[in-house]
């Protein structure tokens, strides 16, 4: 089920004294193991190890598995912190897991046939993306990759929200448990912008800017004394 494996080390020293040091002496990510009913573990990771595995989008919704010495953790990526100028990651979250339990993952969202649904090929219209990722919750055998929404069907006013998402079977989203009103608005075919509004707008523009100009001149005109 893993498709990703990260050996890191544990480490002793704590704060942020310390993890200047393992970036800056050793190139290393400081990060933090927690979870499963166990106490917390500092690691520290190879810059270029995490970086090169956070290149590919699944990293971000698969089963890790950790590797401490001898020892082997399954884990999910639960954040991670980036510089915010430079392309360095800067300190990483992982939560163990049990392949019994549950989890709640955000998992990416791929959406099909934009192109050819009927509000955009023959309508004109413009795909709208709410949302690119959406928090899920299933065992973590059951964990997707990405979850892919077919928008084939939409015209222009169509919407597809989070209850009409085709899920695959194991899988949840918690927050439609809170009611309705958290039934929010994944994807939309807008209506392009009309023409006709375009000219009437530009129009009233023009018809602004003359009414100005002729106040301006009938200004300087009672202003220009008489010979």
């Amino acid at each position: 089920m893993a498709d990703f494996e990260l050996s890191v080390e544990l480490r002793s020293d704590k704060g942020k004294g310390a993890s200047r040091r393992l970036r800056r002496n050793a190139d290393l990510v400081p990060a933090i193991l927690y979870g499963a009913g166990k106490d917390p573990q500092p690691l520290s990771i190879p810059h270029k190890d995490l970086f090169k595995a956070c290149e590919d989008e699944a990293f971000f919704s698969r089963i890790i598995v950790i590797k401490t010495g001898g020892e082997k953790q399954n884990a999910i990526l639960k954040d991670l912190q980036r510089h915010p100028a430079k392309n360095r990651i800067m300190h990483a979250d992982f939560f163990r897991i049990q392949m019994d339990q549950e989890i709640t993952v955000e998992v990416p969202l791929h959406f099909l046939n934009e192109d050819s649904c009927p509000g955009v090929k023959l309508q004109g219209g413009s795909v709208s993306h709410n949302m690119t990722s959406i928090e899920i919750s299933c065992l973590p055998g059951n964990l997707p990759e990405y979850i892919e929404i077919d928008i084939v069907a939409l015209d222009i006013g169509d919407s597809i929200h989070m209850s009409g998402i085709v899920l695959p079977e194991g899988l949840s989203i918690p927050e439609l448990a809170q009611g309705e009103d958290h039934d929010q608005v994944v994807v939309a075919i807008n209506a392009p912008r009309r023409v006709d509004d375009d000219e009437d707008t530009e129009a009233e523009d023009a018809d602004a800017e003359a009414g100005t100009t002729d106040a301006a001149d009938g200004d300087a005109d009672e202003e220009t004394p008489d010979d």
